[in-house]
């Protein structure tokens, strides 16, 4: 088992022509994901990577009842994609895209909520990974291990961390979820956190915040109730200075709230276990788990 995706994900690319979707339908292909084909308005009827290239997602939906689309086009366009996708019946939106507006965002999510069952990651966020099955967006395959602990996080390269050093321990990973830098993320902290405590694979669960909002101290609050898994916590932005955007941009202290030490002492207060060095957290999950 793994979440949300895995060997049989059927994946469709939405800006599959373009350098960047290119570039990931490649490394995607070479890591094993059945990447079905994708969609660039004008270029339908073309074949790119040796896969076909539709108009439109209805029209790529019709031929492949593919299971996930992954969003590679300039942020103006993404909301667009994102309804299109919808319409076409994507159970999985991943949007990596940077620099979505968020009121873009905001009328995103609430398409997909009407819409019932569609589960959209990102945007802003590397994507999700299921080691050894299938790899959706832009992180580097040969670090993952098919493991035990599951993997969430805002940052994308600190998800590589987390990754690099459970693999080095032997644990492997059940599957990464990035969900990404912005305010008003698809799918939050909790809702991954509700699919590793379901999935029998996930043994523990790595948590990666950073400063900014307070999705941290919902999530812990959410953990010490529901969650029965060992959690290992980390909070990036511990140096950070109030009212400067942090690379992210939902990474801001404002107002004095969503620092670095308040989500600490969230975690502290949740019985979460945590580490405040990113090069520790391997070690964390091997002292918290006794693996």
């Amino acid at each position: 088992m793994s979440v949300l995706i895995n060997k049989d994900t059927k994946v469709l690319v939405q800006g599959f022509t373009g350098k960047n979707g290119t570039f990931h339908s490649e490394q995607a292909i070479e890591y094993g994901t059945k990447i079905v084909g994708g969609v660039t308005p004008g270029k339908g009827g073309q074949t790119h990577l040796g896969l076909p290239v539709w108009n439109t997602m209805n029209e790529a939906m019709a031929a492949t009842q593919a299971d996930a689309s992954v969003i590679y086009v300039p942020a103006p366009f993404v909301l667009d994609s994102i309804i299109e996708a919808v319409d076409a019946g994507v159970k999985l939106i991943v949007v990596i895209t940077e620099g979505v507006p968020t009121l873009d965002m905001l009328k995103a999510k609430r398409y997909i909520e009407q819409a019932g069952d569609v589960k959209m990651v990102g945007p802003n966020c590397p994507g999700v990974i299921t080691p050894g099955e299938c790899k959706i967006g832009i992180m580097p395959g040969h670090i993952h291990l098919p493991g035990k602990v599951g993997v969430i996080s805002r940052s994308g390269t600190l998800t590589y961390e987390a990754v690099a050093q459970t693999t080095k321990l032997g644990f492997g990973q059940s599957t990464c979820i990035g969900i990404g830098g912005d305010p008003i993320p698809g799918m939050n902290q909790i809702d991954a956190l509700k699919l590793f405590q379901e999935d029998p694979q996930t043994e523990a669960i790595v948590l990666i915040g950073e400063i900014g909002g307070t999705a941290e101290e919902e999530a812990a609050a959410y953990i010490k109730e529901h969650v029965t898994k060992p959690v290992i916590g980390y909070i990036a932005g511990v140096t950070a200075p109030k009212g400067k955007r942090m690379g992210h941009a939902g990474a801001i202290i404002s107002g004095g709230k969503g620092t670095a030490e308040e989500k600490f002492k969230a975690f502290e207060d949740a019985g979460i276990a945590y580490t405040r060095d990113p090069s520790k957290i391997g070690e964390k999950v091997a002292e918290v788990t006794g693996w």
